[in-house]
């Protein structure tokens, strides 16, 4: 691009993706009825996704007993009070996460496959491949409904370029959310922009005029930029303008958010304050992003959400617990009697402040007078079993919440080595998705949830 012509476009703008036909040398040769959801008693209903990585301890994970007679084993304690509440699910798998033809990198695919049940392209370059998650396709037909269409939150600094799981890309390992095959959602990793996203900065009681603020800067930006698009696209090919088309529709979302949240005259100002940033303590940053979904889900600013606790893989050591070693490390234990030990710990650490937002939601009274969480659905997992062997199958699933009492809680079920997107299925479909049939290599919706 030559230099006056570059210069001429400074002011507002915005990155777009790189574009073959906007080479130097290109240059100079140059909505239907919506799914509903509520509970039977007219309650938000909500749906959300919290995955931790490198797979459990087994021994100390799964409970003892079957149906509703069964115990919660060693690591699952830190749940007894809302046990309740509960559903832990055996028997599900995800096969396109296991090698096949592809080789080593079950990280990458573990997280890739989890929300998607497609199978990811082994690519280290843009080229990247999966499919749309469960969490985006709800999003779309329920997004209307609240003031963000969904919410993707990590605990996790996150690489969205770069080579990182044996030839797979970083996008891979480091999303579980993705808005189509090619595009990742990538998640918010710092509690106070969730927070100042969904009710704006400042100390309570400014927040509001704060936030039609900031939409009023947002709304002229877009206006300037949705100005120039159509001198863009008459300088691209087929191919450019179809992924031009592709990369303006987080802009069109974010338009439509402004236009939506424009009509909200009562934005919620929550009597908390707002987080000051990334805490140092890996359990207060935990707590930390639970507390932003509870508030989202208690303001009904969004009713489908997703966290990534850590991307899979993840190598960092947890000294509050006292554990120096690394968790991937020590997630190749070879039957080894002290890190076996220590994975359940870890398993136990993350499931404590699991638990601490469950008892949250539980204590929020919903506007049908049930709590939160009896209005929810709530999936705990991981793409990997046994983090040792790199197993993808029967992985260690907890579902949590009634769903507005459309679920049977308070037991034990294994389903027997079925698609894990079978369960996804059935709970989108208690979402009001009736209409999805199919989801990744699903077989149909989960009977007996």
């Amino acid at each position: 691009m030559k230099r006056r012509q570059f210069l001429k476009s400074l002011g507002i703008s915005i990155a777009l993706p790189a574009y073959q036909s906007l080479t130097p040398k290109s240059l100079a040769a140059a909505s239907g009825a919506k799914a509903a959801a509520t509970t039977a008693s007219g309650a938000p209903l909500r749906m959300a996704y919290c995955y931790f990585p490198n797979g459990v301890n087994e021994s100390h994970w799964w409970p003892k007993g079957s149906g509703s007679d069964f115990t919660l084993n060693r690591t699952m304690q830190p749940l007894a009070k809302v046990k309740n509440q509960l559903q832990v699910i055996g028997g599900l798998d995800h096969i396109n996460a296991t090698a096949g033809k592809d080789g080593a990198g079950d990280h990458a695919r573990a997280s890739a496959t989890f929300l998607t049940g497609e199978r990811a392209r082994k690519t280290a370059g843009k080229d990247i491949q999966a499919g749309v998650s469960i969490d985006q396709l709800i999003a779309r037909e329920i997004g209307h409904q609240t003031r963000f269409p969904s919410l993707e939150l990590t605990c996790d600094t996150g690489r969205q370029t770069g080579r990182c799981d044996s030839g797979y890309a970083c996008a891979y390992q480091y999303n579980i959310s993705w808005q189509s095959p090619n595009t990742p959602v990538a998640p918010e990793s710092n509690p106070r922009l969730v927070f100042e996203r969904l009710f704006g900065g400042g100390p309570i009681g400014q927040r509001r005029e704060n936030l039609q603020r900031r939409r009023e800067q947002q709304r002229s930006i877009l206006d300037f930029v949705m100005e120039d698009v159509d001198a863009v696209r008459r300088q691209t090919d087929y191919h450019d303008s179809q992924k031009l088309d592709e990369y303006l529709e987080s802009v069109r979302a974010i338009e439509k958010r402004i236009e939506d949240s424009e009509t909200d005259t009562e934005t919620p100002d929550p009597n908390v304050a707002t987080p000051e940033g990334i805490p140092e303590s890996f359990s207060e940053y935990m707590a930390l992003m639970y507390d932003m979904m509870g508030l989202a889900f208690q303001t009904d600013s969004t009713r489908v959400a997703t966290l990534q606790l850590a991307h899979e893989g993840m190598n960092t050591s947890y000294p509050e617990i006292g554990i120096d070693e690394g968790h991937h490390y020590l997630s190749h234990h070879k039957e080894d009697p002290d890190k076996m030990e220590k994975i359940a710990k870890i398993d136990h650490y993350y499931l404590q402040q699991f638990a601490l937002f469950l008892e949250q939601l539980d204590n929020m009274e919903d506007v049908d007078g049930n709590s939160v969480l009896s209005n929810s659905m709530i999936i705990y997992g991981c793409g990997h079993c046994d983090g040792n062997r790199h197993t993808h199958d029967n992985l260690p699933i907890i579902l949590a919440g009634s769903g507005g009492d459309s679920l049977s809680t308070n037991r034990f079920v294994n389903h027997g080595a079925l698609p894990m997107t079978n369960l996804y299925l059935g709970l989108a479909q208690k979402m009001g998705l009736n209409q999805l049939t199919r989801l990744g290599d699903s077989t149909g919706a989960l009977a007996n949830v």
